[in-house]
């Protein structure tokens, strides 16, 4: 589990396409100290398995659903990457529950800069809509930020300087892509929900 506080901007350093995958180096001398095989580490919000660990570099292989699924595919030699690792049983919980679970891509739209921070208008593809409310928390490559407004098929969200300057939103422009994590909270109260009304029907229907 993550929680959405990126603790480090890092690089893609090689791409290496493997056919039905790809495999990535990254570097980051933050999340790479004490890294081992096996951990995770997430990636613009999504969760990568460290194949190897050499200096401040680590090497994750994506397979073809997650590349299809998130902005993974776009991303090249030089391109930087938010980078976090998964927080410690006992760690604070300093933004929200993020899985690492990419939910779809979103478009950056508009930004609109101010003196003390940044809006930045964002869409929402279909299916996710429902669950973004203002107010409410969303990963946005890996970033946990509070939604300012929320639109049936776009958000806003705003950005403070710290965000702007160690993360990757500081440098999309309109048309960039982006990875979305909804809050894991509402899917599962609609799943209950719609379980509980369907229990409800059927009973009704024996009475």
């Amino acid at each position: 589990m993550f929680t959405g506080i990126v603790e480090e901007l890092g690089e893609v350093t090689a791409v290496e396409n493997l056919g039905d995958a790809s495999r990535f180096r990254l570097r980051g001398p933050v999340v790479t100290d004490g890294a081992k095989h096996g951990d995770s580490i997430a990636v613009n919000g999504v969760c990568l398995t460290v194949v190897e660990n050499e200096g401040d570099e680590f090497t994750a292989d994506v397979m073809a659903e997650t590349l299809n699924r998130s902005s993974l595919g776009a991303l090249g030699v030089g391109s930087p990457v938010n980078l976090e690792r998964p927080t410690a049983v006992g760690a604070r919980l300093g933004g929200h529950i993020v899985q690492g679970h990419v939910d779809g891509t979103g478009e950056v739209l508009e930004r609109k800069p101010s003196e003390n921070w940044e809006i930045i208008k964002i869409s929402l593809p279909d299916g996710l809509a429902r669950y973004v409310v203002e107010k409410g928390s969303i990963t946005v490559d890996g970033i946990s930020l509070t939604v300012v407004d929320a639109g049936l098929d776009h958000f806003t969200v705003s950005l403070i300087p710290t965000t702007l300057a160690l993360t990757t939103l500081g440098l999309k422009q309109p048309g960039d892509p982006v990875n979305l994590e909804v809050d894991i909270v509402a899917k599962y109260v609609e799943r209950l929900l719609a379980s509980t009304q369907g229990t409800a029907g059927t009973r009704g229907a024996a009475l």
